[in-house]
């Protein structure tokens, strides 16, 4: 079975992370979806908890048609060491053999783990490059959702629905003033 790793915050699922797992899955049997910073909630750039972003994640593949067999959500919690962060990783998650990331953090922490300088051999999963051809971003979310604009209309609609009962627009206007301390003590 070829199984591909999807790593992202998710807060919220949106659109684009959406389209994401479909193109994934036109190339692999399951996608293995990894919740980032899962113990991040309540704050500004990560308002929702990790159950509620599971929540949302599985409710916008059943309303994708997608089977549940092609999916594994899994919550991750975070470590502040880039350098540990992929063998971290892979203690929770089930073997792959792709990693899809739009993120330049997370390749250069994939190519770090398993390109050497000098050595040729190519271990690890392949890294694919996602594109963003749909032009969302989760801070784009929750910045219209301040913003009191439609924000539905950039997530799935099972997504928005969540949103809506969480009340979790009132929670993102409230935090918004809110002082991430641990993005700016690593040692927290």
């Amino acid at each position: 079975m070829q199984s591909a790793l999807f790593v992202g915050r998710f807060q919220p699922f949106h659109n684009g992370h959406l389209d994401a797992v479909k193109k994934i899955l036109k190339d692999n049997d399951r996608v293995i979806i990894a919740i980032g910073s899962a113990e991040k909630n309540y704050l500004p750039q990560n308002p929702f908890t990790a159950s509620e972003r599971f929540q949302m994640i599985e409710e916008a593949l059943i309303e994708a048609k997608i089977p549940a067999e092609k999916y594994c959500i899994i919550p991750v919690i975070n470590i502040n060491n880039f350098a540990l962060w992929v063998n971290h990783l892979n203690l929770f998650v089930p073997p792959y053999t792709k990693l899809y990331t739009g993120s330049d953090l997370v390749k250069a922490c994939y190519e770090g783990k398993y390109q050497r300088p000098g050595d040729v051999s190519k271990a690890g999963p392949k890294i694919i490059k996602l594109k963003r051809v749909i032009k969302v971003s989760a801070t784009k979310v929750r910045q219209t959702i301040m913003q009191n604009k439609r924000w539905e209309l950039l997530v799935p609609p099972a997504v928005a629905k969540k949103i809506k009962e969480l009340d979790a627009v009132k929670r993102i206007r409230e935090i918004k003033g809110t002082i991430d301390i641990t993005k700016f003590n690593v040692g927290f």
